[in-house]
């Protein structure tokens, strides 16, 4: 099945699928649980149109390079297009709010870090991006306090909630507009809580944005 933008409802949004621009280490439980240190400004770092997947499919855990971990984020689903965009103009062009998964080679992410090199190959690789459907953003009361769980095997993993982010949503989205343009159909990955680790064919998650959106997808 091919990804399209789509809402809760099965309706679809009419936008192209674009970039998805990544938010690293914009918890501070996720960056220490890896020994990061917390950035002083928004990390950010892209994965192309060709890493997205839908996530209600089965979706591929790459075989033979070391250690897939999972990492769940709420998603943000661009509607107009943003440049040098100011808080107000951020918020009028979110056209949705949804989940996402960025799956990342670990061991691969962990040798090219060790070299100062980029991290394209552990983070952008083709079905690296796992997208659910979104919900209208006239449903979501308030961006900044917004529950994010995953369940693996029923085993709850990752329990945060976006008011501990860094970087909140609208300044971050102003953010990126000053650096990439944001085209209609772009999407915003915010961050992951604490909690991210290993996925492996077979293994069932339940994602979650609590009270909005909940989708079940296994692992191949």
């Amino acid at each position: 099945m091919q990804y399209t933008h789509r809402f809760k409802d099965n309706s679809e949004t009419n936008l192209p699928l674009g970039k998805v621009v990544c938010v690293g280490r914009n918890y501070a439980d996720h960056a220490a649980e890896l020994n990061n240190p917390i950035p002083t400004e928004p990390m950010l770092f892209i994965k192309p149109a060709s890493s997205v997947v839908p996530m209600e499919q089965p979706f591929v855990v790459p075989q033979g390079l070391g250690s897939v971990h999972f990492e769940t984020e709420m998603s943000i689903l661009i509607g107009e297009r943003l440049q040098h965009a100011d808080l107000s103009a951020a918020k009028a062009a979110i056209a949705g709010v949804g989940l996402g998964l960025d799956l990342t080679l670990r061991d691969v992410q962990d040798k090219l870090k060790a070299k100062g090199h980029p991290w394209e190959k552990a983070k952008a690789f083709d079905g690296a991006c796992p997208l659910s459907a979104f919900v209208k953003p006239d449903l979501v009361a308030d961006l900044q306090d917004q529950q994010i769980r995953l369940r693996v095997n029923g085993e709850l993993r990752q329990d945060g909630n976006s008011s501990h982010m860094l970087n909140q949503v609208l300044p971050l989205i102003s953010y990126i507009s000053a650096y990439f343009t944001l085209e209609p159909g772009d999407v915003v990955l915010t961050g992951t809580p604490a909690g991210v680790g290993p996925v492996e064919p077979g293994d069932q998650l339940q994602v979650e944005l609590v009270d909005l959106l909940t989708v079940e997808t296994t692992a191949k």
